[in-house]
């Protein structure tokens, strides 16, 4: 049989969007809202009643909403670690292997959580299910942006956020659908769905390429040309696919050994500089507060905005739906308006959206201005699925020396999910004792956010990922290496790159 199911170029990375990459990131965000959409179902309650805030005395809803919180946030703390054990272990065991054993994991932890019955099974299955959507998740963007061109590159990867947001959709559309259902099948079904997920991704990575740069670095230089020739079309010994493998071992020699400890020095790679952007971006993206609104949509709109449960169900669930919109926006601008603008724009509109739902939210009498809330609400989340939502996985994985790629994408998960954490941790308890106040946090994060960006984010659009390394290389600086990314040529022939200028050629290393 041919390799790779016969694909080739295009179709090729066509089909590790369709059967890896996007799989894996709608099970994030099935996973993610799966649980908040079942908390107040009868069966759900009486099966655990320990997180029933409903049936909760007055004096223990405090404490109950405590544990909830805690339990919803188990799936993150299990995304954590699974996110931080994949340090160093796709650059030992390779990025196919590392995602193989990840969508297993996430499979286990849906039959664990289907089949739960006591508090504690309950508690183990939702770590497992995080420990295996971690991997994936630190896993899957790596792998992608290291087989597509530099072309595709930010619309394959950025996929993710329309992936989570679609996720998300299934998840509420089928906890709407079965909260009519009498007994556990109206949570224990939709609990069992991201086993589809997990068996769609095993059966395409089986047969679709490892990345070429991994191999490259292995020194498995003939299959790599194989991967690369597949990938570009070419025949093998064709002078681009020769220029391409000159340029990545160039960039390994310049990153040197590759350890663990190299990433805590700057070296001519700036390598700690890019670590640093690669976990700010993905704590941003948390910071935004959209786990805040994934976790608890319908709870925010049953509880704090006052709507009745089959409306908030089916809010909850358009809410998601509107990530395909933005989602789709993102995918087909992202090369065009280039990284920077997109997360600038994103951050700034969700200072201003999270300031008019804090406004409007402290007149809960206020039918009109209520309403007014919920249409801030899902502008708020479709301006981040257009931004952050998807390019900040992107930006993780492209801003790292390839070296360090594996290992400083999965610290930039392991903050994303940390933050999680924390974030999931504090809504509700955060949201019963401050109410509307607690939107204003966000409004300030995400001004400070804007500023970040703009001085210390440099565009990696259009660029590949040998080029990105050029434009750290050149950059003295935190502050410079924006003003370095506006004024580096694009490449020029065969692994060749352009001077940037002679006033740029030396660069202080520390």
């Amino acid at each position: 049989m041919a390799p790779f199911l016969g694909l080739r170029g295009s179709r090729l990375s066509l089909a590790g969007l369709l059967g890896v990459m996007m799989p894996s990131f709608i099970a994030l965000g099935y996973n993610q809202a799966l649980l908040g959409g079942v908390l107040t179902l009868n069966a759900f309650e009486k099966q655990y009643p320990e997180i029933s805030v409903v049936d909760a005395a007055p004096q223990e809803k405090g404490r109950t909403s405590a544990i909830q919180g805690t339990v919803v946030a188990l799936y993150a703390m299990g995304g954590l670690f699974g996110a931080l054990g994949c340090i160093g272990l796709g650059d030992v065991f390779g990025r196919r292997r590392v995602i193989m054993a990840s969508a297993v994991v996430q499979l286990i932890g849906a039959v664990l959580l289907t089949s739960a019955f006591a508090f504690e099974h309950l508690i183990v299955s939702r770590i497992i299910l995080g420990l295996g959507t971690g991997g994936l998740m630190a896993t899957a963007p790596v792998w992608l942006s290291e087989i597509s061109s530099s072309k595709r590159r930010g619309a394959n990867v950025s996929t993710a956020g329309l992936s989570a947001g679609l996720g998300a959709t299934i998840a509420l559309l089928v906890d709407f659908g079965l909260s009519f259902a009498s007994g556990g099948v109206g949570w224990r079904f939709p609990a069992a769905i991201p086993v589809l997920f997990s068996l769609i991704i095993l059966g395409f990575i089986y047969f679709l390429p490892e990345s070429p740069r991994w191999l490259i670095r292995k020194d498995r230089i003939a299959e790599a040309r194989v991967v690369l020739t597949a990938l570009d079309e070419m025949s093998i010994g064709n002078g681009k696919i020769e220029g391409e493998i000159k340029q990545v071992k160039s960039s390994l020699q310049l990153a040197g050994g590759g350890s663990l400890g190299q990433i805590l020095h700057m070296g001519p790679q700036r390598v700690i500089h890019r670590a640093a952007l690669a976990v700010m971006v993905m704590m941003f993206m948390q910071l935004t507060g959209f786990n805040a609104m994934t976790f608890y949509a319908t709870t925010i709109f049953e509880t704090y905005l006052h709507l009745d449960s089959v409306k908030s169900r089916i809010l909850a669930a358009m809410y998601q739906l509107t990530s395909l919109i933005t989602g789709t926006i993102c995918v087909f601008t992202i090369e065009g308006l280039g990284r920077r603008a997109l997360l600038l724009g994103s951050a700034a509109g969700n200072c201003i959206c999270m300031s008019l739902i804090a406004a409007l939210g402290s007149q809960p009498e206020n039918p009109k201005a209520m309403h007014g809330a919920v249409v801030f609400v899902f502008i708020y989340h479709m301006i981040f699925v257009g931004g952050f939502g998807g390019v900040s996985f992107l930006y993780a994985t492209e801003i790292a020396p390839l070296h360090h790629r594996a290992t400083i994408n999965a610290l930039a998960i392991g903050t994303f999910w940390a933050f999680c954490v924390l974030i999931v941790e504090v809504t509700p308890i955060a949201i019963g004792f401050i109410q509307w106040r607690f939107f204003i946090i966000f409004a300030g994060l995400n001004a400070f956010i804007v500023v970040v960006v703009y001085f210390l984010f440099p565009e990696t659009g259009g660029r590949s990922l040998e080029e990105v390394d050029q434009i750290f290389i050149k950059s003295s600086s935190i502050w410079d290496s924006v003003w370095v990314a506006q004024r580096l040529p694009r490449s020029v022939g065969e692994g060749e790159m352009e001077e940037l200028g002679p006033e740029n050629h030396s660069k202080t290393t520390v």
